[in-house]
């Protein structure tokens, strides 16, 4: 981050709910420190997991399972992929625990039709796969961030959600947002995937994420200006990857 980004973070943290969201496990999100006040709210494994206060909300995670029902489970699933692992383009096989799986892979040897059999074997059982980065997802349909960014919003009223995000697998959550920014870099950007309310920023590398930031508080610091109109919600969650 820029100096001026964390300047923004801490600002924007005082006047809106702020809300982390992503696809890493808890530890790999336990690394991550944002400037700022503590955040009350966090969203790990794609949605799978939701975290108030530090710990996890057990509600929540009741709702996954019963989204998780719907589908193929991940044993099925680990199986299937695990037959991959001894292709040359597979480097090794993880998954996070009763949730999903990945494998990160060597994107230069991954054969197209591959990936092409694998998505559509994935999709007849009510899965996805995404490449992003180095690393293939396997992951349930049911299993989304938005659904867990709703599960927030609604549980402190908020009007209006803003999201940003740079990968493919922040798709739902930018399409489910009231307007939404993404960099103009990344696998999100390169794969030419738009909305009407998203919009890419100016920038590149580590300045779009300080112009992201920049519309966060800006709109914060506008709708909290209307807060005295009581058909305007006070609580303003923004959600960033």
């Amino acid at each position: 981050m820029t100096a001026r980004a964390g300047e923004l973070m801490r600002a924007l943290s005082a006047v809106a709910t702020v809300m982390p969201v992503t696809t890493r496990t808890p530890d790999q999100l336990d690394r991550v420190r944002l400037p700022g006040r503590p955040h009350r709210f966090a969203v790990a494994a794609n949605g799978g997991l939701l975290f108030i206060d530090g710990h996890v909300d057990v509600v929540w995670s009741r709702q996954v399972r019963r989204r998780l029902a719907e589908v193929a489970s991940l044993n099925e699933v680990w199986t299937y992929a695990g037959r991959a692992t001894h292709r040359p383009w597979v480097l090794r096989l993880r998954s996070v625990p009763d949730l999903f799986c990945y494998a990160e892979v060597d994107r230069s040897q991954l054969p197209t039709d591959w990936l092409k059999q694998a998505t559509e074997w994935a999709a007849e059982r009510g899965w996805r796969v995404a490449l992003q980065g180095r690393k293939l997802y396997w992951l349930p349909r049911t299993l989304t961030k938005s659904a867990a960014v709703r599960e927030v919003a609604d549980r402190i009223d908020a009007g209006k959600v803003l999201a940003a995000g740079d990968s493919v697998l922040d798709v739902d959550l930018l399409e489910n947002a009231a307007f939404g920014m993404h960099p103009r870099h990344g696998d999100l950007f390169a794969s030419g995937w738009s909305a009407p309310h998203v919009a890419p920023t100016a920038e590149i590398g580590v300045l779009a994420g300080q112009a992201i930031l920049e519309w966060f508080l800006t709109t914060a610091q506008e709708h909290a200006e209307t807060e005295h109109d009581p058909r305007l919600l006070p609580d303003f969650p923004g959600t960033c990857k």
